[in-house]
């Protein structure tokens, strides 16, 4: 087993720019020499295999998990529903990362930076107590108590992120 990397999620309403963040700091990041792994939560659902190929059949036949290796990469399927917050996702599968950025997973337990624009919505998705940190906003009155960062403040939001990692 790796080390456990630090995690910390990505929320905001559906537009509201969680992704888009989430490409400029791993690419900013990497840059700085970080291994940074992602999360995806989907709410919608995905194909992650395809019906009737080899690797499909051994996990319609029962099997725990299923890793598809290509040239390309690595594949991992794993038909278990529990243990499925980022935490015990990283813990499982991303011990060589050093940082998790998850996306999504507002109800999850765990430290989270809201993106709220104003343009999407004036209202916070996720509460103090389901663990907001910091927003990502232009909505000033929005938890005056917690740092805002501008949308475009990629290092900032990397200080304060790294910040959180060492605690």
């Amino acid at each position: 087993m790796g080390h456990t990397p630090s995690v910390i999620s990505i929320v905001g309403h559906s537009g509201s720019g969680k992704t888009t963040l989430i490409e400029k700091l791993v690419r900013e990041l990497t840059q700085r020499g970080l291994r940074v792994a992602t999360i995806k939560h989907a709410h919608h659902k995905v194909e992650l295999d395809t019906p009737a190929k080899d690797s499909w059949r051994y996990t319609q036949a029962g099997a725990a998990m299923s890793l598809l290796v290509t040239q390309g990469g690595v594949q991992l399927v794993d038909t278990r529903t529990e243990q499925r917050e980022p935490q015990q996702l990283a813990e499982r599968f991303l011990g060589e990362a050093d940082l998790v950025l998850a996306e999504g997973f507002s109800h999850a337990p765990g430290a989270k930076i809201e993106v709220l624009r104003r343009a999407c919505s004036s209202q916070p998705r996720c509460t103090l107590e389901e663990g907001v940190v910091a927003l990502v906003t232009d909505v000033d009155e929005a938890y005056p108590q917690l740092p805002h960062f501008a949308l475009d403040d990629v290092n900032g939001i990397i200080e304060f992120i790294l910040q959180q990692a060492q605690q």
